[in-house]
Order: C-alpha cells, then structure tokens, then sequence
C-alpha cells in the first residue's frame, strides 16, 4: 500500500519537474526574442542619430564655407588638387596652395582669361568642378513672414527661416497658385546659393522650390519632422554647394531639365530623390512626374 503511494507521488513530481522544464525553456525563448528586439531597436536609434549628425555636420561644413568665402576666403576643391600632384590631397597641400595664391589684381585678371584643359595621364580633364545637383544648396526653411509685394500684384515677399541667424527675404511669385494664408508658417524647400537679385525694388535672397506643370503650381512638401536649416541631399551626389552660384555658369539652368517629381510625387534628381538624411523624402502635394523650379 505505502509503495503504492510513494510511486504515485514520484510520478507526480516528475510530471512536475517536466512541465516547470518546459515552461522554463518557454521562458528562455521569449527573453532572447525580447533582447533581440531591443538590440534592433537600438541599432535602428543608432542608425537614427547618426544620420542627423552627418545632417548637423554638413550643414556645419556649409556654412563654414559661407562666412569663409563673405570674408574674402578663396576655397579649393580638393579633388582638382589630387590631380595636379599625383597624390592624395591632405590639408598641407591645401595649405600650400592658398599661400602661393596670386595677389588679388593678378588673380582678378586670370579669373577673366579662358579656363584651360590639363592632360593627365593621357586623359583630357577639365579643371572645373562638374556640375549638377550636388552644386546646389538646397535647405529647409520655413516661412516666419508674408506679404504682397507692394510693386508687383502677383509677387509675394517672404522672411524664410532656414536656420541662420537672420532670416532671408526671398520675393515668390505665387500669388495666383497658392493663397496667402497657405503660406504662412509654411515649411518649404529653398534654394540658398543664388546670387541675391532685385525683384521689382525688393532683393531676393533665396528661392522657394516648387512642383510646377502648365496648369498648376505646388509648393514642395518637406516630411513632418523637418527644421529649419536641414540640408537636403541626393543619393549618390554628395553636397558640394557653391557659396554663392556665378549665373555665368548657369548651374542651376543645367540642373534644372533633371529636378522632377517622380510617379509617387516625391522630388528627385535624375531619378535620385531629394531628402533630409534620417527625416524622409520632399514631395510634392499632389503633382507627379512635372518639373521643380
């Protein structure tokens, strides 16, 4: 009778012991997916925060190049260095270069002589920069003040915030497409490296980027977590902006045949799409597939 028992209670501990076995390997299981969901989650904050610091540096390096250039700083692509030396370009050789810098009435003279065309290695290389989206300096802004031109009845004088210390007064003719009060507040793309230009009496400093086709005009729509001062940048065109485009050039007018939204309405150079690095894409509200100007 008592053997009876104990066998009975033995087989009650074992079942036990089992079944707290397989609860516990249960429990194991869903701490590791739970550890590896934080680890994602952490890689996906780091990947975040890393994107926004190479936005914070490049709109750092942008206006350094600015406040350089506004005090008479000549700047040199170190790309075109590498080619005349043979050499990885380093900050010595930059140096060097800007010491030996001609005085500025010789240099005035050689700036008006023909560019020249160098031959390396065989290869014809032209000594400019090559030209496309990454010459522009594109920014976030957002429009802080507006009113109606007091000359002109279709333009628009904006104060746009795009994170400097002064607001820039930019001249938009808009009036016929986009309501004032629309415009107020607005958050919007800007072209920051123009050459300032009088409009009707009033300069304008800057240009207000649009989806445009012949029978509508959209104010491009940067995401919903967009600042004033992000830099706007294009996949596998790395910024390079001039401080401040010579129309001589005429840099934008080539950029402009390939700035379009796409069929999902997002802005794009040559297929490649406008966007603030860790934030998202410039879009258009509605326009697909028309030109941005």
């Amino acid at each position: 009778m008592f053997g009876r028992q104990l066998q009975k209670m033995m087989a009650e501990i074992v079942k036990k012991a089992e079944f707290a076995e397989s609860r516990l390997v249960d429990f194991r299981s869903k701490v590791e997916q739970i550890r590896g969901y934080k680890v994602e989650e952490k890689i996906k904050d780091l990947i975040k925060e890393n994107d926004l610091l190479a936005s914070k540096v490049e709109k750092a390096k942008s206006e350094l190049i600015r406040l350089e250039t506004l005090n008479g700083k000549k700047q040199y692509n170190l790309s075109d260095i590498s080619v005349k030396t043979g050499s990885k370009p380093d900050i010595a050789t930059a140096q060097k270069t800007s010491e030996i810098e001609p005085p500025l009435a010789k240099r005035d003279k050689k700036e008006k002589e023909p560019k020249k065309v160098e031959k390396a290695s065989g290869n014809v290389t032209k000594t400019d920069s090559i030209i496309d989206v990454r010459k522009l300096d594109l920014r976030i802004g957002k429009i802080v003040d507006i009113n109606k031109h007091p000359d002109a009845d279709s333009l628009y004088v904006e104060k746009i915030d795009c994170g400097e210390e002064n607001p820039r007064i930019v001249v938009s003719g808009l009036v016929n497409h986009v309501p004032i009060d629309e415009m107020k507040n607005k958050i919007v793309m800007v072209l920051c490296n123009l050459k300032p230009v009088k409009m009707r009496g009033v300069t304008s400093e800057a240009m207000v980027m649009c989806a445009s086709s012949p029978e509508k005009v959209e104010v491009l729509v940067p995401p919903c977590e967009a600042a004033p001062g992000d830099l706007v940048c294009c996949e596998g065109y790395p910024r390079e902006p001039e401080p401040q485009m010579n129309p001589k050039k005429k840099i934008f007018e080539t950029c402009a045949p390939d700035l379009k939204t796409n069929e999902n309405r997002v802005a794009c150079y040559k297929g490649s799409p406008l966007i603030i690095p860790g934030k998202g894409p410039i879009v258009a509200p509605t326009l697909s597939c028309v030109s941005v100007k």
